[in-house]
This record gives structure tokens, sequence and C-alpha cells, in this order.
């Protein structure tokens, strides 16, 4: 495996924010990612679907390096990570933090600190990871935590929030940290379908903005509607990718085609669960 810090264009698309090329990642015996490549443009959002168990949750975790790709590569701006033979370590420490600040995670379960204040969450990377002093933190999170619409919360701790108002703190807190691109894993799954869509409309606020996001969700009416790029992905592969308007209104591979029948209505309004049949 070697990190590679200087700016890589050869062969790469000039607008690509992030490249992977045959990422492979097995769990033992288990081959969850069977050689992805595809890139996402700057400022573009880039929708994740497909069924349960096809390696999209994996994937986001390979491109910040939560879980280390067993081949492959992944490119984010201009810092590649190459992944090859039979005794891959990660790089150093400093390397992998350079890498991971480029890129902020959310997740479904939140992943708060229970022991610390709003506020406290949504500081405690710059302070601890920047470096940042704290009062310049704390600023900015105040910033950010009035931007999801929890400018009033920023006393309180975790326990005594909504489902909804706790994923809005984490993507605060990963805000904060000023990534180029920010991965969402299926960030309302876990929610009450009548706070989904408080969550969404920070998603989409953020897309108007610009921001360079990939998303896994089952929100097929939100991808529709906020997606530059659909990628169905099943069984460790991307099986079709494209617009919405060709994905999801005329997929053509059949894994495809059997995946969105499960669903209907998905064009429209984002407030709840998209419905199965």
């Amino acid at each position: 495996m070697t990190l590679n810090t200087e700016p890589d264009t050869i062969g790469n698309p000039a607008d690509a924010m992030i490249e992977i090329t045959d990422l492979r990642k097995s769990f033992g015996a288990h081959h969850v990612l069977k050689g992805i490549s595809m890139t996402v443009p700057r400022r573009s959002v880039t929708a994740i679907i497909g069924p349960s168990g096809s390696g999209k949750s994996t994937l986001l975790r390979c491109i910040n390096l939560l879980e280390v790709p067993s081949h492959g590569r992944v490119r984010v701006d201009q810092q590649t990570i190459d992944f090859g033979g039979k005794r891959n370590r990660l790089p150093s420490d400093r390397d992998q933090s350079a890498f991971r600040t480029r890129t902020g995670m959310v997740f479904q379960h939140f992943n708060l600190f229970p022991h610390m204040t709003v506020l406290g969450n949504v500081t405690a990377g710059p302070v601890i990871v920047k470096r940042m002093r704290r009062a310049e933190a704390e600023e900015i999170a105040l910033s950010l935590l009035s931007k999801v619409g929890l400018a009033d919360k920023a006393r309180a701790y975790p326990q005594h929030l909504s489902g909804g108002q706790r994923q809005r703190v984490a993507i605060a807190r990963a805000l904060a940290m000023a990534p180029e691109v920010v991965l969402f894993d299926e960030v309302t799954s876990a929610l009450d379908p009548e706070l989904v869509g408080e969550v969404l409309d920070v998603v989409k606020q953020l897309a108007e903005e610009g921001m360079t996001m990939v998303l896994v969700t089952h929100e097929i009416a939100f991808a529709h509607e906020v997606a530059s790029n659909v990628v169905f992905m099943s069984d460790g592969v991307i099986v079709e990718s494209g617009p919405p308007s060709e994905v999801l209104e005329h997929p053509q591979n059949p894994r495809t085609q059997a995946f969105l029948g499960r669903f209907h209505s998905f064009i429209g309004s984002y407030g709840g669960v998209d419905q199965e049949r």
C-alpha cells in the first residue's frame, strides 16, 4: 500500500473529487466489494442504492479508511492511497488523520458521545484533531448548530434530544471538520417516519450549497430529487449508474428493475420513508 499526496491527474476526470478504482474488500472468504470503480464529481451528490448486504456501507467505510480495502485505489481530491498485496498495512496515524479529515461521515446510529453536550460533540474534532482553539471551535460549532436548526440545544445532552435532532447534531459535527466530502450512511433508517424530513431538509440544503456528498439511502424519492448521480449496487458490484432520470425512471438492468419494483410512488414528497409493496 502506498500513499501519494502529490496531485494525481493522469487518467483522472478533471472535476472528480473522489475516484475509486477496482476497489475490493473481503472479510475472510466473504467478498463484499468485487471491483468497484466510480468517480464523484466536485459539488455533486451521488446516491448509492441497492438491497441490504450489497456492500454499500462497506464502500463508504473504505473511502475514509474505517475499513481497509483488500485491493484497489482511493483518491480524494489530490491524495491517493493504493492498496495491493497480501500484507497491507495502514499508512501512519498522521497520514490516516490527514486523509480522513477530507471526508466527514454521518452514521446511521448517530455515534454521539453521550457524556458530552451537543456543543462538546461538535467541537471535539476541531479541538482534538485540528488543535483548534476552543473559543474558535465553539464559534464555528454554534454557527453550524444554527445552520441545522439546533442553536438552542448547544448545552443539552444527546439523551435529551429526539432521533432527528441527534442526527442533525451528527451532521453539524461532520461539517465542523470542514471536510471536502460528506458521506452519509443510511442516516434516516433509524428514525421514526415523522423525523425523516427534518434530516433530509438539512442534506438538501447542503446539496444546494454545493457540498460534495455521497449518500447510501433507501429514500428513493429523495435520491430522485437531490442526487446528481445514482449508483445501484447488488452483490458487491455496481450494476447500473447514471442520472436519476435514467436509473430511477428508466432502469435498464433487470436487477435494478426488480429492486425499484418494490417501491411505489417514489417520485414526490420525501417527508417519510418510501413504502415497499
